[in-house]
């Protein structure tokens, strides 16, 4: 009898600034469950990673190299203009996110405000992370929801082979 494959997850990081409210911090809850590595200086997240930036030219695709990991920016967008620089030394691959729709509380139903989590999961069900993904969200009462909101969406997006399939996908949805 042939052992399952076990896949490899992937690593998550987060740039978390301190600029929120720590008891909704998805970031920081994804860090206590020990789903994400949680960092204060730029110049610690692992270089030649994938930073999901909603501002960068080429979508999040399967064919992106995933070796060195995700990276999300925890933080508001005053802090972002004040770190792009820094992040630009750190040789990070930037990737958008396609269209989605939160499923958070604060922000469920609109399209493209996704948290940390959220962000994460997305992106690791994209690359075919699927079972990463729905660990994460399970760590949040509302984390069924953005999955659900999303499957269609996610679905497809995961099987487009690379950035050119996925802004081709997301065209018919907005």
């Amino acid at each position: 009898m042939k052992k399952p494959i076990q896949i490899r997850e992937l690593p998550l990081y987060i740039y978390h600034a301190g600029q929120c409210n720590p008891k909704k911090c998805t970031g920081k809850k994804l860090a206590r469950f020990e789903l994400a590595r949680l960092y204060e200086k730029i110049s610690k997240l692992p270089r030649a990673s994938i930073l999901l930036d909603p501002m960068a030219e080429k979508a999040l695709s399967p064919a992106d190299n995933t070796e060195k990991g995700i990276v999300v920016l925890d933080c508001s967008w005053e802090e972002v203009e004040r770190v792009f620089p820094e992040l630009e030394k750190r040789n990070l691959q930037h990737r958008a996110l396609p269209y989605l729709l939160a499923g958070n509380p604060v922000n469920f139903g609109r399209p493209l405000k996704l948290n940390s989590a959220e962000a994460f999961a997305a992106a690791l069900y994209i690359l075919g992370q699927k079972e990463q993904a729905q660990k994460i969200m399970s760590k949040f009462n509302w984390g069924h929801s953005f999955l659900e909101l999303n499957h269609e969406l996610l679905e497809e997006y995961s099987q487009a082979k690379n950035s050119t399939e996925i802004v081709k996908v997301q065209s018919y949805y907005i």
